[in-house]
Order: structure tokens, then sequence, then C-alpha cells
């Protein structure tokens, strides 16, 4: 269907949801090298990083197939065998999974463009791969097929949109400019990283060349005259692309206020594996994830967190607010605010990390050899 003929569509008997979703592709584009995040991304993929219990991509996997989509391309780029080695072709998932590589970064509507021979059908859903959301995605779907869009984007209402783009929008719902951080917006609506494209606007973006959906593709749609609707909502929403706001996002799907198809009936303030060792009078909460094999020792505190497999947090240990990677061992009465512990490393007993501190893969700080007071 061409752009004029979505102008005036024909009368029709609706489709439900579930068709809707059936037929539409779901594209997540995860290239990106979550520099942000380092060391934890060293030598995983940021959408691989386990997140309430899960690589994080698969709360997203879930909630795509809990929406009634079934066929999902990954855009991938950095670490890019990863991503099969661990979802294969889907069908555990009860999706069917295919992998797309880009050779060097094409930007995000370079990474729509890439996947288009694999597409299916004429209309795909595009996620940005570290984006933790909770919209309805049936909804969406709706949202575009009731205003036969060229686009939708989901478009989120915030306190403050100043730090993001913002999408004013008409009463109808059509969207009128796209705005780069201004410093005075008309609107509290910003692009949330969630689309709808119909299939002959991915063919008409530039092959092979870096391209930007926010700067490039939408501005210039509009100029054109393409429809391009918003669905607003205040639905949950947290781009997981910092040490706070991967720390945060984990301890929201833990304790139900995220959702995820996968957590359904197991909220509360901790999730510990089956397997981890928890000695008397430790404490968890704050939604803390507790990973396999992991021995938390007598009266640690251990606090909105996350805590990969094999880690060791001994008695004592006072860990806020911190991601402690695998295998890694906090010593005995070492107090953790606000840290990142690569994988393999040592921070030894009665040492005191906070502020954004970030210890490297295998490396090893004495007992008492950092503190940032003089009482601990």
């Amino acid at each position: 269907m061409n752009s004029d003929e979505r102008d005036n569509p024909s009368p029709s008997t609706p489709d439900t949801n579930s068709d809707l979703a059936a037929e539409t592709d779901a594209v997540i584009l995860v290239g990106g090298k979550g520099t942000r995040l380092r060391p934890l991304t060293n030598s995983i993929p940021k959408p691989m990083l386990p997140v309430a219990g899960y690589p994080f991509l698969q709360h997203l996997l879930a909630r795509i197939r809990e929406a009634g989509m079934t066929h999902v391309v990954l855009g991938t780029s950095f670490k890019a065998e990863v991503f099969e080695e661990h979802f294969g072709d889907g069908s555990e998932l009860g999706l069917e999974i295919e992998y797309v590589v880009e050779d060097s970064p094409l930007g995000t509507g370079g990474g729509i463009r890439n996947v288009l021979s694999h597409l299916r059908h004429d209309r795909a859903m595009i996620f940005n791969g570290d984006i933790l959301g909770g919209t309805d995605l049936k909804a969406v779907l709706r949202t575009h097929v009731d205003n036969a869009a060229d686009v939708s984007l989901h478009l989120l209402r915030v306190a403050d949109p100043r730090a993001f783009g913002c999408v004013p929008t008409a009463e109808d719902g059509r969207v009128e400019a796209f705005l780069e951080k201004a410093e005075d917006p008309p609107t509290d609506q910003i692009n949330a990283g969630c689309y709808v494209f119909q299939r002959d606007i991915i063919e008409s973006i530039p092959e092979n060349r870096v391209v930007s959906v926010e700067r490039d593709v939408f501005p210039d749609l509009l100029v054109k005259g393409h429809r391009l609707y918003g669905h607003v909502d205040q639905a949950y929403w947290r781009d997981l692309g910092t040490p706070d706001d991967f720390v945060r996002g984990s301890s929201d799907l833990v304790r139900g206020i995220a959702p995820s198809p996968l957590l359904a009936g197991r909220n509360g303030e901790a999730l510990v594996d089956e397997s981890a060792a928890i000695a008397g009078g430790a404490l968890l909460l704050g939604g803390t994830v507790i990973g396999r094999g992991a021995e938390i020792g007598a009266g640690a505190r251990v606090d909105t967190s996350v805590v990969f497999d094999g880690v060791e947090i001994e008695a004592g240990a006072t860990v806020e607010r911190c991601v402690v990677a695998a295998g890694a061992r906090i010593g005995a009465r070492a107090h953790l605010r606000d840290a990142v512990v690569g994988e393999g490393a040592v921070v030894g007993a009665r040492c005191e990390l906070q502020g954004g501190a970030r210890v490297w893969p295998g490396v090893a700080l004495p007992d008492g050899g950092l503190r940032f007071s003089s009482d601990v």
C-alpha cells in the first residue's frame, strides 16, 4: 500500500490486535557497545547482561511474544555471535529469530534499513535494544493501523523533557515536529525509542549509509508529507545505559514496577537463585538479584543491587545500589555504594567504594586498601 492509498483507506472490517501482531515483524537494534556500562560490557553486549535473573534482551523478547509477534530480526554488531549462541533460532521462546550483522555502525536508520531483506510483512515494529519499557505494544500497533500511518512513534510524557527529543503532536495525534533537546520545549512528549514502520518507508532509507531516524529520516518524512502519528502514554520507561539505570531497572523488574512476563508471580524484595547460599542474618532488599552459586555471608546487607553468578560477599559487608560481576569477591565489612565491580575482581575487607567507583575485571584491592572516610 502506498502513502496516497493510506491517506484514504478503504472501509474494511478491523483486524483484531492478535492479527495485527501476527502480521508484524519485530526488529530489535542491539548493535551498540554499551560504553557507559564498562567494565560490565567489556566482554558481554549490553542487551545480554543479566537483569532480574535473565539477559535483559530476553525480557523484551517475552513482551514481544506476549503481544503476539513471532518473527524477530536482531540487528547486531558488537559481539554479534553472543546473541545467536544464547537464543538460537528462538524456538524455545516461541519465536522465530533471525540475525543481521552490521560490519560497521550504521546508526538507527541505517540499522533498520540493513534488516530489510529479512522482513516478511508490510509492517515492522522497531525497538531500541537498551530500553526497558512497559507500554502496551498491541495498543501501539492499533494506533498505527487506525490512523493509516506511514510511521508511528511511541511517545512518553515526562516531567522534564529538555534532555530528550521532543515530539509535539496535533489533536488527532499527527506528529508536527522533532525538536532535539529544546531549552523551552512546547510539549512534555518525548521519543521513547519504539516505532512502527511501513515496509515502503524502510525501503526509502538509503542503503549502506550511516542514517539517524531522529535527525534524518523522521524530519525528511514530515517535509515530504508522510503520515507520522504518535501513540502517547505514561507507561514505565527506562534507558538502561548507565550503572544507576541498570540497577534501578533490574530492581523495578524484581519488585513488579516494570512488567515482564518472565517474572509473573515472582515479584518481591529480592530474586535469589535457588543455588545461591545465604547465611543467617544476611539482609536482601530493594529488588536485589542474587545469581547462581553466589554466597552471601552472615550479617551482610545487599540493597537494590545486581549480584552476578558466583559472587562471594563476605560477612558484614554492605552493598548498596551496586553491580557485582561474575566471580567477584567482596571482603568482610567492606562498604560499597553506587559502585561497579568487574568480573573476577576482589574488593578487600574493610574497603570503601562509593560515588560511581568502578573496579576493572581481575583487579584486587587489598584489605583496607581503599577508603573514602576514616570511620570504616
